[in-house]
């Protein structure tokens, strides 16, 4: 799936901010996208488990194919077999992809800034160069900016370089280099989250 509609439209339709920059701020117009949507809104039950599920899943720019197999699938086993809540499970699977931990590190302004770089081969995992933005990486895992591209205005300008960005617990970065070390699982406590995650779970349970 590919996301059709404008960015500052989703933002609109969940009420948030989804991507960071101020540019997507919703407070610039704060009506609901559509005909009806400067009346005010209520929802079912249902509908505020949709509306959770839809919020997390346009933050991290998942298609609604790659979200359930996350929530319903992946994590859900990792949880029972490791014998941690699911919805901590689910958290650090999404934290865990290679695009997210890119944006994390301060080496890209958005999500779709860090798939995009990361599309673009700008980046070698393990030594390796890697393109895949749906990779999970793990404790150990190495994260390198190529070589050539150390010198690019595009990343003197990262958050990373300028110092707009706090690096998590988990990962450990060069600022020099711009080398990224896995050095855990993503914290849960140390990720904000604008949602409900137990309520995540419950949409795709009541499914």
């Amino acid at each position: 799936m590919k996301y059709t509609w404008p960015k500052f439209k989703r933002c609109r339709r969940e009420g948030i901010n989804l991507f960071g920059p101020s540019k997507y701020d919703v407070r610039k117009r704060r009506s609901v996208p559509g005909q009806h949507g400067a009346s005010n809104v209520r929802y079912s039950e249902y509908g505020k488990l949709l509306r959770n599920k839809q919020v997390l899943k346009r933050m991290y720019l998942l298609s609604e194919k790659q979200f359930k197999k996350i929530v319903t699938k992946i994590s859900s086993r990792y949880a029972k077999n490791n014998g941690i809540a699911h919805d901590k499970a689910m958290l650090q699977f999404l934290e865990r992809r290679l695009d997210v931990i890119v944006l994390r590190a301060g080496l890209a302004h958005t999500i779709m800034q860090a798939r995009q770089i990361v599309v673009h081969g700008h980046f070698t995992l393990n030594g390796v160069k890697h393109n895949v933005p749906s990779t999970y990486v793990k404790a150990g895992d190495v994260i390198s900016l190529r070589k050539k591209l150390q010198t690019s205005p595009l990343y003197s300008i990262a958050p990373i370089s300028v110092g707009w960005v706090t690096i998590p617990g988990w990962l450990k970065t060069n600022k020099k280099t711009y080398e990224v070390e896995v050095i855990d699982l993503p914290n849960p406590e140390e990720i904000s989250a604008p949602v409900d995650l137990l309520k995540v779970v419950e949409y795709y349970a009541r499914a």
